[in-house]
């Protein structure tokens, strides 16, 4: 049987989780301080968080713990991204049952630490509590190499919108999941295991996007904010997002739908942007759409009804 964190105490479950944990050049300073210290050359640090709940997020019955720190890491490293920054650094807290085995939070610490490395950073520090709910929240930092940020507002009439990423599979997963069904594993796994396509996202601010957004409720419902905030209309063309034979396969199955898996559903964490239209794409990326005068979001040229992605705070 696994040790339980009322077993190993405080600092012992600290010193184990923690020795997953890598470096990078940014870490002057990592974790068995009172605090660490990052390098921020360019003087400006982006920072986000992102809590993810047991229940709420994820499921221990669905996602091991691995995926669980490769998810929350993920969710945290795509906003930082977003904001066309480079990712430095991360801060992971942990409120945890007594009854948690060790074993389980170990695995936290391997994904967490595992999914930083692939961005470029390293997690250097945090905070471990007891409490009823086994929470995880993450928070990341990151370094805008000179560049402004790239922030939602930015977008403007006649931009092409593209995107870089995959849309529907996590939502696709969730489905599958919620049947008692384990495959495919295509979409199970993009589910428990998100991927932001990190590299377009720096290839994104390299090349001049004016907005840029993680998509994470929603393409359509993140597409609005980049709408609202731009003061801009955005038309989505279903023509340049084929349904991918798998996700076309499972829906079929489930009785569901998979252009709404694409359009409105969350957590595959791709990246959605507004370019210049004289911009050539970058690598990764591809056109979906364009920016207009006006308001809101349309598909194809037509209002969109029902939801456009994940609320938390929506009546279920």
């Amino acid at each position: 049987m696994s040790e339980t964190v009322a077993e190993v105490g405080e600092f012992r479950l600290i010193e184990r989780f923690t020795r997953h944990f890598g470096t990078t050049d940014a870490v002057l300073l990592g974790p068995g301080d009172d605090a660490a210290v990052v390098a921020a050359p360019d003087g400006r640090v982006v920072a986000c968080t992102d809590m993810l709940v047991e229940g709420n997020h994820f499921r221990r019955d669905w996602c091991s713990a691995t995926d669980v720190g490769h998810k929350a890491a993920a969710v945290n490293l795509a906003d930082i991204a977003a904001m066309g920054a480079r990712p430095t650094a991360l801060l992971a807290a942990v409120c945890a049952p007594q009854d948690t085995p060790v074993e389980w939070l170990e695995g936290l610490a391997a994904g967490l630490a595992a999914e930083a490395a692939a961005a470029g950073a390293a997690v250097v520090g945090g905070d471990t509590t007891r409490g009823e709910l086994l929470t995880v929240t993450v928070t990341a930092l990151g370094d805008l190499e000179g560049r402004e940020a790239i922030a939602r507002g930015g977008a403007r009439p006649g931009d092409v919108v593209a995107l870089a990423g995959k849309v529907g599979w996590a939502a696709g997963g969730l489905s599958v999941l919620s049947r008692g069904f384990r495959s495919p594993g295509a979409l199970v796994g993009a589910y428990r295991r998100p991927q932001p396509p990190y590299a377009a996202a720096r290839h994104a601010a390299l090349m001049g996007a004016d907005a840029m957004i993680d998509v994470s409720d929603g393409l359509l419902a993140d597409l609005g904010h980049i709408a609202s905030a731009s003061g801009v209309a955005i038309d989505v063309d279903t023509a340049a997002l084929p349904i991918p034979e798998p996700m076309r396969n499972a829906a079929e199955a489930l009785g569901a739908d998979a252009r709404r898996w694409i359009l409105t559903g969350g957590e595959d964490h791709a990246m959605a942007a507004a370019f210049p239209a004289d911009v050539l794409l970058p690598e990764g990326w591809r056109r979906i759409g364009a920016v207009a005068e006006g308001a809101g979001v349309t598909v194809d040229g037509r209002s969109w009804t029902g939801p456009t992605g994940w609320d938390h705070f929506a009546t279920a």
